[in-house]
């Protein structure tokens, strides 16, 4: 297996390497594990389903650990828990797509990691582009890191794609999952790295409004704001991203623990089929 560096920061491609056997090569497995907490996101081409099928595209997913399944969309039928993230151009829902986000961080334990492989795509767009939060972290001026060190915000999947969904169905997944508090930095739990932890799912501090912070009210409302949507702008430098251009059977790995991704949404009338393995994780702290 070769590894080809794709950007400064973030993203490699596997070459000449069979993900499938990595399903019972042990060496094989910690080598590309090794090799995704380095670059965070890995890519490989030409994982046909004849190389690859869905049962070892979720059998390798579980080496990573148990998978996890998605409220809205279903799993492959001949795959529980290959979820089919079918896009079609015509409906609302399917085009709340494009934010910049972290995976489930509107769970109490949002996903460890994702194994996505490409079924169908356009001949043109449709790109997906990842951005390494380690790196936007690091980067913040320091008087900032002062400032966020011990923050904790909410998140919610009602500041995104639930707003599209009919009243009635969004208050019943509230109820099902209600609103998520993590750190703002939480601390990746195998590499020790610091990672800037908030996302398009994020909608405010629980923990800004201290006496050392806000004199009124009005200081809570104006610079907690403005100090959120600084740091969910960090994902939108081009210097922490990789862009990834699909062709069928192409394929994705990324830790959800140190990455945001984007689904860019510009190839409508074309439809995009995706199967997608979600691994549960941990509660960040």
């Amino acid at each position: 297996m070769k590894i080809e560096q794709l950007t400064c920061a973030v993203g490699a491609e596997l070459l000449d390497v069979n993900l499938g056997d990595a399903v019972r090569d042990d060496d094989l497995f910690n080598e590309i594990y090794a090799a995704l907490l380095k670059h965070k996101v890995l890519f490989l081409r030409d994982q046909t389903l004849d190389r690859l099928s869905r049962i070892d595209h979720m059998a390798f997913a579980q080496r990573l650990g148990q998978l996890e399944t998605h409220p809205m969309a279903p799993s492959h039928p001949e795959a529980p828990g290959l979820v089919q993230i079918y896009k079609n151009p015509d409906s609302p829902i399917d085009r709340y797509e494009n934010a910049w986000h972290t995976d489930g961080t509107w769970r109490e334990t949002p996903a460890l990691g994702c194994v996505l492989r490409c079924i169908e795509c356009p001949p043109v767009g449709g790109d997906t582009m990842w951005a390494n939060m380690v790196l936007a972290y690091e980067k913040l001026p320091e008087h900032v890191k002062k400032e966020i060190e011990g923050l904790i915000a909410s998140h919610s999947f009602n500041s995104s794609f639930a707003a599209a969904m009919p009243q009635e169905k969004r208050l019943a997944m509230k109820e099902q999952y209600p609103d998520a508090e993590h750190p703002v930095v939480r601390t990746h739990p195998e590499t020790g790295e610091k990672v800037l932890f908030v996302n398009a799912f994020t909608t405010h501090f629980v923990n800004y409004h201290t006496p050392n912070r806000v004199r009124y009210g009005q200081d809570y409302n104006k610079n907690g704001s403005d100090l959120m949507q600084y740091l969910i702008s960090q994902a939108y430098n081009p210097e922490y991203q990789v862009r990834w251009r699909w062709q069928p059977f192409s394929m994705a790995i990324w830790d959800n623990r140190s990455t945001q991704h984007y689904a860019v949404m510009d190839y409508p009338p074309c439809h995009r089929k995706m199967e997608r393995a979600a691994i549960i994780g941990d509660k960040p702290f």
